[in-house]
């Protein structure tokens, strides 16, 4: 009985240990058929099994691993995390991914690194426990996240603002940070919105019209420049260029949005510079028409008012001659006479001239003096007796004996001299000229009023020109630089000229000569 069970006993250890074997065997070829790497450890973190999968992961031979401590296929860096991990895991024996949020590197024989994703399972065979770790080489994976990672920071990073909207709705479906800095809105207020709701300047049937050539393939990108509304109501121009695109949404536009502000200032402030530039331009070349019209205008105006008084003089000069005779000497004065007031013509001329060479090049020394009104304007009606026509007479003002004043007293001559001149010159025979002077709150008023033909109301403005004279005027002798010098001298000491005229009734100038 006892040889019977004994027997009995080693066929059923035989039957066992073939089972075994064969179960071994079918474990081992079904974990060499899987991809994943597999890595088996008992708690003391000691490889006792590996498949075919993770002995080529990690560039080692069948069996190689065996025996060898779980560090050997991880970077020397990690060693001092790792061993409390995966007792930690032991203890609460569940399924889980090893170093959940972190990054995870394993170590190949050769000595080199690759990322690697390891899902860990514990199980228990004949009461010992074992951890079997499923591992995966993703360094494809990873250099995918990476480079997404990249281009997701170029994208949000980028100084220019890009926006995604969906072809159909168009509602934004991304913004990078750089537009919602610029524009003022979150990420999460723009997707409840549409490119229409931050461009005044269009409709959305506007809109829609102009992406048509991208939507029907027509076109593979569009531009334009329009204007974009921050969230604060102000604006900004924008150069908008748009391509179609296609994700996982479905079919996108993708705008990319240039702010111009510095184009469109710079522009703006070249245009203004080219403008104020030609305007200068064209006001030179007006000034420079101008000085050529004066030319032309001086050289006749010259040649006409010096030809007049040298023929004179030649023709007196001449006369002269004949009159040889004692009894003639009558005759001979006149033409004397004429000749020194011909020479005297021709001098104011000239000095008229010169005045206006030393006003232009600022040349002039002004010397003031304290002297008496009466004494200059005696000296200057004693000299225009001498050009008054049969019965006219000068109107002599009243009250200046005990007026003094602090001026230039040969400008004040030049001023008054000029006026009074004029007035005989272009006052007919038998009329008064009056000549009056007083005090007011500007300084010393001084007026000189003719009868003469005065001045048209459309060329009164032009008056004070310089060779300009009236068209009512031009057969009368006169260079028309006289009140220039005037008023230029008045301005330059602080006073005034003024005048107001009538046709056929005279005018009537008034100076003020400013007084401490």
């Amino acid at each position: 009985m006892i040889n019977i069970s004994l027997k009995q006993n080693q066929i059923s250890l035989t039957l066992i240990m073939e089972i075994f074997e064969k179960t071994n065997k079918v474990l081992k070829l079904l974990s060499n058929a899987v991809s994943e790497g597999i890595v088996v450890v008992n708690t003391k973190q000691i490889i006792v099994a590996t498949n075919q999968a993770s002995n080529v992961l990690f560039g080692y031979n069948e069996d190689e691993l065996i025996g060898k401590p779980l560090e050997t296929l991880i970077p020397q860096k990690y060693h001092h995390n790792h061993s409390s991990h995966v007792d930690s895991f032991l203890k609460h024996s569940d399924k889980r991914k090893m170093g959940h949020g972190r990054d995870l590197y394993g170590l190949r024989k050769d000595g080199t690194t690759f990322p690697v994703e390891a899902g860990l399972n514990p199980f228990n065979i004949y009461g010992n426990n074992y951890v079997m770790a499923l591992v995966i080489d993703i360094t494809v994976r990873k250099k995918a996240e990476e480079e997404l990672k990249h281009w997701a920071n170029i994208f949000h990073e980028s100084l220019n603002e890009i926006f995604i909207f969906d072809a159909k709705h168009l509602n934004f479906l991304n913004v990078n940070t750089g537009a919602q800095n610029n524009i003022g809105y979150s990420l999460e207020e723009l997707k409840k919105m549409t490119p229409i709701d931050i461009k005044p300047e269009y409709t959305e049937e506007q809109f829609r019209e102009s992406i048509k050539p991208l939507l029907n393939g027509t076109e593979a990108k569009i531009s334009f420049i329009t204007v974009h509304e921050r969230k604060n109501g102000t604006t900004y121009p924008v150069e908008v260029h748009l391509q179609r695109s296609f994700s996982s949404e479905g079919e996108t536009l993708v705008a990319i949005i240039l702010d111009i502000t510095e184009r469109v200032n710079y522009t703006a402030k070249l245009e203004k510079t080219v403008e104020e530039r030609t305007q200068r331009l064209q006001e030179a070349l007006h000034k420079e028409k101008e000085l050529n019209e004066l030319k032309t205008k001086f050289l006749s105006l010259v040649s006409h008012e010096f030809k007049t008084p040298l023929s004179g003089i030649l023709t007196s000069s001449t006369l002269i001659g004949k009159y040889t005779n004692t009894e003639q000497q009558e005759k001979r004065d006149k033409h004397i006479k004429t000749i020194q007031s011909k020479v005297k013509y021709l001098n104011n001329i000239i000095n008229d001239f010169l005045s206006i060479e030393r006003l232009e090049s600022g040349k002039v020394n002004y010397k003031f003096s304290k002297f008496s009104l009466s004494k200059v304007i005696n000296e200057v009606i004693y000299d225009a007796n001498m050009l008054l026509k049969e019965g006219q007479n000068i109107s002599y003002p009243d009250g200046i004996e005990n007026i003094v004043l602090n001026f230039d007293e040969k400008i004040l001559e030049l001023i008054l001299t000029n006026l009074i001149n004029n007035a005989i010159k272009y006052s007919p025979e038998y009329t008064t000229i009056d000549v009056s002077a007083e005090f007011n709150n500007s300084g010393l008023k001084i007026t000189v009023k003719d009868q003469g033909i005065g001045i048209p109301k459309k060329e009164q403005k032009f008056l004070f020109n310089r060779y300009f004279r009236a068209e009512n005027a031009l057969l009368t002798q006169g260079t028309g630089i006289g009140l220039n010098i005037v008023k230029s001298h008045l301005e330059n000491l602080g006073g005034t000229i003024n005048f107001i005229s009538s046709e056929e009734k005279g005018s009537v100038f008034t100076v003020i000569i400013p007084q401490e």
